[in-house]
């Protein structure tokens, strides 16, 4: 007769039936590799995109309108994926479920990758009038499309897999991919800028870019195909429920922790295009700053996140995810204050708002999807946090350049600041309220 035995592995468990191992079991490390890799190809992405919404766009699709109304309008085609993103997760759950994950992943990635690259091949206006427009925002849109589709479980299942007194950290790991995607893409359009003339980084240069995210989008397809492909994942998410549920099933069971899950990281979020897209498009329009100057100041702002990242992943194993990120709340409250006087106090405040912004992004960015991946009930968890993170994202970032931008110019720039502390109010509102009803949890 067959015998089973189970050999230990640190914090896993192996087990062998007849002499034939059973699927190896993935450790919380190899998912996190998974999920940073995936998410900085798909960071890299979308800051190319901002970055040339401030840089290239309003000469090259709106040479008709002024310089701020350009980056007005291209501002208003960038907030297309954050509502693209969740239609096109839905899509692909129904195409999931019919044919499995490895083709919904293959598909929504050779759909990012190709609006990606069709967006650097897109005539200008001069070119094709306003079909050129309409263009960028039919490739912008099928950008989020994809990137919907592109949600895989991993972050989940590592966020079950963690060890509960290290759970702060691992939720921490794959955020690591934002502040490294746009030091990537920062740093390109630095060095194409300063090596060409404006006139040649607007005729051709600006496209460079798109050509880099779509060979790191294929980069991005043949890891995550090789971590969901393998039998011992599929297993894995079967074994942990985390499989496509019905939608109107989830919202009607657990609408109170998607609500909770999309407001709690409200202030990271919105946190997060202020200091990158936003703050670069102020530089070029409101001050005489050279732009690689302040692209490498933001660079350096991004390695400044990094640290804090990892101190903010030791505080939540010690004193709860939730208490890290009400912490973080408080602190970007108390930084809104000071936006209006470190971005119009000269030079040297407005590096002073890039470098503090960013060691206060990467604090409460850390945590930002660590407070919601385990809420749900285990049949809702893999759908659950899917579309938390896509409504936290439309919320909270994806109007935020376009909304700050309008009230420095119209409004004033300490509007700038209390757009900021609304953020920072709406996820200490989450959490309270999480809290007295017993929703995200803070281990």
């Amino acid at each position: 007769m067959p015998t089973s035995s189970t050999q230990s592995v640190p914090g896993l468990a192996v087990h062998a039936h007849g002499g034939n191992t059973h699927a190896e079991q993935m450790t919380p490390g190899d998912l996190a590799v998974g999920v940073l890799v995936g998410r900085a190809c798909q960071s890299f992405d979308f800051f190319v995109f901002g970055i040339a919404c401030v840089l290239a766009f309003p000469a090259v699709f709106f040479p008709f309108a002024s310089q701020i109304d350009g980056v007005f309008y291209s501002f208003a085609i960038f907030a297309l994926a954050f509502i693209a993103r969740p239609l096109g997760s839905m899509f692909f759950l129904v195409l999931q479920r019919h044919f499995g994950l490895p083709t919904k992943l293959t598909i929504a990635l050779f759909l990012l990758g190709m609006a990606t690259a069709g967006t650097a091949f897109l005539p200008g206006y001069a070119t094709f009038g306003w079909a050129a427009i309409l263009a960028l925002a039919v490739l912008r849109f099928g950008q989020g499309f994809a990137l919907g589709g592109s949600w895989n479980g991993l972050a989940s299942l590592m966020a079950l897999k963690a060890p509960k007194n290290r759970r702060g950290w691992y939720a921490m790991l794959p955020q690591l991919s934002d502040p490294v995607g746009f030091i990537m893409a920062a740093a390109l359009f630095a060095y194409i800028w300063a090596s060409l003339s404006h006139q040649e980084f607007i005729d051709w240069g600006w496209r460079y870019p798109f050509f880099a995210a779509f060979a790191i989008n294929v980069v991005s397809l043949f890891a995550s195909l090789r971590m969901v492909v393998a039998p011992r994942y599929v297993e894995q998410l079967k074994e942990r429920d985390l499989e496509p549920s019905p939608m109107r099933e989830l919202v009607r069971s657990q609408g109170d922790n998607i609500a909770l899950g999309a407001f709690a990281p409200l202030a990271s979020y919105a946190m997060f295009h202020l200091v990158t897209i936003f703050a670069l498009s102020w530089a070029l329009l409101f001050t005489q700053q050279s732009v690689v100057g302040f692209l490498v100041v933001q660079i350096i702002g991004a390695f400044v996140a990094l640290p804090c990242m990892f101190l903010s992943g030791r505080v939540a194993n010690r004193f709860g995810r939730r208490t890290t990120l009400a912490a973080g709340g408080v602190l970007i409250a108390v930084y809104s204050g000071w936006t209006a006087l470190l971005l119009s106090g000269g030079t040297v405040n407005s590096y002073l708002f890039i470098v503090l912004g960013y060691a206060l992004l990467g604090f409460t960015h850390a945590q930002a999807a660590g407070a919601v991946s385990s809420n749900f009930l285990p049949e809702f968890r893999y759908c659950g946090a899917m579309i938390t993170s896509d409504l936290g994202w439309l919320i909270g970032a994806g109007f935020a350049p376009l909304v700050a931008l309008a009230l420095a110019r119209y409004a004033g720039v300490p509007y700038v600041g209390l757009y900021l502390l609304s953020g920072a109010v709406g996820t200490l509102a989450a959490l309270w309220i999480s809290r007295r009803s017993g929703g995200l949890p803070n281990d």
